[in-house]
């Protein structure tokens, strides 16, 4: 299995919406970045993904799964490069994990998120995963 980080802003879906969609999940489409969209070309049925809000928040505020790999994303122009997979809520993580909080740590120096805060889906190492579960309270 491997873990990741999804960034979304609040406004645009939010977890409460995320989770609002039960089992048939949401697509996560409108990525526009083409290192975001290679990353979700790794993703594999089962790994498992930090639910991130942006803007104001920056926070992991939950975690899901992915439930479906990569296809053509809905949302952009036919024959564009873009593509989108669907996620699941799993549950919401007990305490967020803010953005200063994972700067903060000295075994987190590393994640992608500390040192590419925008980029909006990134690759979470084994480590680091179990380290923010912890920090939020939740099983790894």
């Amino acid at each position: 299995m491997a873990y990741w980080l999804m960034k979304s802003e609040p406004s645009t879906w939010s977890w409460d919406q995320q989770v609002a969609k039960g089992k048939e999940g949401e697509m996560w489409d409108g990525v526009r970045n083409y290192q975001a969209r290679n990353f979700m070309r790794e993703m594999k049925v089962g790994d498992k993904a930090f639910f991130y809000h942006s803007q104001t928040e920056r926070a992991v505020v939950g975690i899901v799964k992915i439930i479906d790999e990569v296809k053509p994303d809905p949302t952009a122009e036919a024959g564009s490069p873009w593509e989108c997979v669907t996620v699941e809520a799993v549950g919401p993580v007990k305490t967020p994990v803010t953005l200063s909080e994972i700067k903060a740590e000295p075994a987190l120096q590393d994640m992608v998120l500390v040192n590419n805060s925008r980029l909006s889906v990134q690759p979470v190492t084994a480590a680091e995963w179990k380290y923010v579960c912890k920090m939020a309270g939740v099983k790894p």
